[in-house]
């Protein structure tokens, strides 16, 4: 089984509980981890180079696709997923938030991930939280990703299933490893994952189907 690995701050609390479900070194083995972008996992598990991952939230909806009622969700603002309106461009690493800026009309240049989680906390007042404003606009939160299969794996889907009904702490090396690497301050980190959601429940359908409604609309 190949696992699709996105590997920014909002995800690492699943990976934490994954590590520490993998108890046998017989099961670590069924699990080969491919990291990589948002948007490159989107292309590898298209062309079934990774079997699980989570997907970009306008790609889960292609024919075919299998997903789990799990994903990437804001409860209301986000702050890893803003625009500088004084710059222009997407942001190569992402298919949904490109989108999610066209369809409130936000002009500028889009930043997602860790990065941005960064930038934003450096100066809040310069970027636009586009969860934020979705969910001013709609009273909803906002599924960025979904968690998708292309070949079933029961062990990592029921896995999967048992992780959203658990709080996982974060142990302090881990903790202290991120904050390291990507320059975060340990407080900023365990305060911006209490906005993130992973239960695909019945208000966080109806803001994914508004929202694929929306991209489609801008097409035309």
């Amino acid at each position: 089984m190949r696992f699709g690995k996105i590997d920014y701050i909002n995800l690492l609390p699943f990976y934490v509980f994954i590590k520490r479900e993998f108890l046998s070194s017989r099961v670590k083995k069924e699990i080969d981890y491919k990291k990589s972008s948002p948007t490159d996992i989107n292309r590898r598990f298209k062309k079934r180079e990774v079997n699980i991952a989570f997907i970009s939230s306008v790609e889960s909806n292609k024919r075919g696709v299998k997903c789990l009622n799990i994903g990437i969700l804001s409860k209301r603002e986000v702050k890893s997923v803003i625009v500088d309106r004084k710059k222009r461009g997407d942001d190569p690493n992402s298919a949904t938030s490109n989108r999610l800026a066209k369809v409130l009309n936000i002009k500028g240049e889009v930043i997602i991930g860790d990065r941005a989680l960064k930038l934003f906390y450096q100066n809040p007042d310069k970027y636009i939280d586009l969860a934020k404003v979705w969910y001013q606009k709609y009273n909803l939160p906002f599924v960025f990703a979904r968690l998708c299969f292309n070949k079933k794996s029961s062990l990592f889907i029921n896995l999967s299933k048992k992780f959203i009904k658990q709080k996982i702490k974060i142990p302090s090396y881990i903790l202290n490893r991120y904050s390291k690497e990507r320059g975060i301050d340990k407080k900023i980190i365990l305060e911006y994952l209490k906005l993130i959601e992973y239960k695909i429940d019945y208000r966080a359908e109806l803001s994914l189907k508004k929202f694929l409604k929306e991209v489609k609309r801008c097409k035309e």
